[in-house]
């Protein structure tokens, strides 16, 4: 006799459908033709990535940090959302567009090239969702390509994280600041950042 199925039953190894990944030759391809007109991407290991419907804390917190970035390296060294390369085995398949960059020089000298890692001071991501994410795929990537700076503000747990030291292809120096600390990049040592300026209620 018939009976309901109330769950649905799950092989342990549950084959996956294939997907299809992308290179940085095809989506800029895809971004020639305008499909990417209407929507934010980047790419992360051969994956498209909707940098859209971020929350307004996010907002709010990414705003208020980079007001402070540009006081503290002035205008023309910093960059939102702008897209940089990474370790030369790992550019084909990636082309991160990190919410904030400090350049070594003005971005006037980037016509038409994407900064290097050897071009960025350091590199910022705001995360609320994504936390885990830029934790580690994206900062395992930004220690692959020498990056010497990576912070990652948390916004929901409101604290900042400090990757530094890059040896043997990861961060060996990883320091949370809350929310009533402070912190100076490594290229202005003389201007921390408190926490709670990227948190005003």
């Amino acid at each position: 006799m018939p009976r309901a199925v109330t769950e649905t039953p799950v092989p342990a190894a549950a084959p996956q459908p294939p997907r299809k990944r992308w290179t940085r030759a095809e989506c800029a391809v895809l971004d020639a033709a305008g499909l990417f007109d209407q929507e934010r991407v980047e790419l992360i290991d051969g994956e498209l990535i909707s940098q859209m419907g971020k929350k307004r804390p996010h907002v709010n917190a990414a705003t208020l940090l980079l007001g402070w970035l540009i006081r503290v390296f002035g205008e023309r060294f910093v960059n939102s959302h702008a897209p940089i390369d990474v370790a030369p085995e790992d550019n084909p398949m990636n082309e991160p567009v990190p919410d904030m960059i400090v350049l070594k020089r003005s971005y006037s000298g980037f016509h038409s090239a994407t900064p290097q890692p050897a071009d960025l001071q350091l590199v910022v991501e705001v995360a609320d969702s994504t936390l885990t994410f830029d934790l580690t795929v994206k900062a395992a990537l930004y220690a692959r390509a020498g990056i010497v700076e990576y912070w990652l503000l948390d916004v929901s747990s409101r604290r900042l994280i400090v990757h530094r030291d890059r040896q043997d292809w990861r961060y060996r120096s990883i320091v949370a600041f809350g929310e009533d600390e402070s912190a100076a990049p490594l290229a202005a040592p003389d201007s921390p950042f408190r926490v709670a300026e990227a948190f005003w209620d």
